[in-house]
């Protein structure tokens, strides 16, 4: 009994540990995204997220690491099983479509607030961009994979290869377009280059 109470308080201060790690990263990003990245001070950063200077150092040591989203709201852990339940007669860019759609769906709005933030600035500030150019391959392959996994081919077929290379190409210019039309929702837009894409471009 005592080792299941301690495993529960310790899975409690873990979760909390998360929450204000993610809580600090929200502000920063808002920071870079209102003042600019270079303008922001790791102190600014500190009195957005009603935290001492000195917790913020203990998660995020250098502002380039707060610039760093692999672990912020990431739809890793989730996106292969979602895509890979999707029915079999969708095509692959009709599964990742409704696979996007059912990840969003299951965020809160403040979770998918967030989530859209994350991916717009990741476009938008070029030091967020450069921080997470890995982030952005690794995404590319596991979509590469999952996408022959489902189909049966090579995750290196040429098709594979440029189906990736389109829908990522597509998703980073939707999230562009949204920096200059902040009315919109960037999850629609991604879903209506998704869908230009699905349609064969026929224009």
């Amino acid at each position: 009994m005592t080792g299941t109470g301690g495993e529960a308080v310790s899975g409690l201060r873990e979760q909390k540990k998360a929450r204000t790690r993610m809580a600090i990263q929200r502000q920063a990003l808002l920071l870079f995204r209102d003042r600019g990245f270079e303008s922001t001070t790791m102190e600014q950063i500190a009195a957005a997220a009603e935290v001492a200077p000195s917790t913020v150092f203990r998660y995020f040591p250098t502002k380039e690491s707060l610039a760093e989203l692999a672990d912020y709201h990431s739809f890793a852990d989730r996106f292969g099983q979602v895509f890979q339940a999707q029915p079999a007669e969708l095509s692959s860019l009709a599964a990742l479509r409704a696979t996007l759609r059912e990840l969003f769906a299951h965020l809160t709005p403040d979770e998918a607030a967030a989530r859209r933030e994350r991916d717009v600035l990741i476009v938008t500030i070029p030091q967020v961009w450069s921080a997470n150019v890995d982030l952005l391959r690794e995404g590319a392959r596991v979509v590469a994979q999952q996408v022959a996994a489902r189909s049966g081919r090579d995750e290196h077929d040429i098709e594979v290869v440029t189906f990736t290379g389109a829908v990522i190409g597509a998703a980073v210019g939707a999230l562009s377009l949204w920096a200059r039309q902040p009315e919109a929702d960037p999850g629609d837009l991604i879903d209506a280059a998704l869908g230009r894409l699905e349609a064969g471009l026929r224009w």
